[in-house]
């Protein structure tokens, strides 16, 4: 019987690749991106493919935005990945190879990406609709419907701020996949939520980290200028004038 991976696996895992310690506000957002891998990796049903790397590395990339050390995130990355036995260069590698073949698509032409699955597709994001549309075991995921989203808004940044409109095509894209629209808007909805909180909370720690600079920049004025106060206030030594006077 094959040993099946746990949770806490994972997480020492991840604590043994990435040793420096995860600033607060941030440890959350890494922990739940860690054990939602974790889960879907375990899952028979799970096949690793472009939109879900998508999800997760947009995911990552703007919940970890204004992280400090900068260079850590990288490691945490690395560690994520490392944690669930994948690779974080074909995560990366992937999403950049996917994001340029949709770049140069409207939306029309992305439509038209959602018909014709009986046809042989030649792009790859045409061979991965048809793939997701011939598996009737296809493992749907929030990290996947954030990776269709961000994909959507690689195409036309304008149209996600038209709620209507980009509803309207995320309905087209799951009727066209056998998914469920209502589960895939729920999820998005949850995910713009959660980074609108996370946006908002980075501001406050902006302040936070602003207002403590400047007060220590204050207290190292004030304690240069009463050293200045102090140094000017010292009495003169006046024994050498007087030595040559009596002399």
């Amino acid at each position: 019987m094959n040993y099946v991976r746990t949770v806490s696996d994972t997480k020492r895992a991840f604590y043994t690749h990435h040793t420096r310690p995860i600033n607060s506000v941030y440890r959350r957002v890494v922990e739940e991106l860690m054990v939602e891998m974790h889960l879907l990796s375990v899952n028979v049903d799970f096949t690793y493919e472009p939109i879900y790397a998508l999800g997760v590395v947009t995911t990552f990339d703007r919940f970890m935005q204004g992280y400090q050390p900068e260079q850590d995130k990288t490691s945490i990355f690395n560690a994520l990945c490392q944690a669930i036995e994948s690779d974080s260069q074909k995560y990366r590698q992937d999403v950049e190879q996917l994001k340029a073949s949709v770049s140069s698509l409207s939306v029309e032409d992305f439509k038209t990406y959602l018909q014709g699955f009986d046809q042989p597709g030649e792009d790859s994001l045409k061979k991965e609709f048809q793939a997701i549309e011939s598996n009737p075991n296809f493992k749907y995921s929030r990290l996947f419907a954030i990776g269709l989203y961000s994909l959507v808004e690689i195409i036309n940044s304008e149209l996600v701020r038209d709620k209507d409109k980009l509803e309207t095509l995320l309905k087209q894209t799951c009727d066209a996949l056998k998914l469920s629209a209502d589960k895939l808007q729920k999820d998005l909805d949850l995910y713009l939520s959660n980074l609108d909180k996370m946006n908002q909370a980075q501001e406050v720690m902006k302040d936070i980290l602003e207002a403590e600079r400047k007060k220590r920049e204050q207290r190292a004025a004030q304690a240069n200028e009463e050293a200045e106060t102090a140094s000017s206030s010292e009495p003169q030594d006046t024994s050498s004038e007087s030595a040559k006077e009596s002399s």
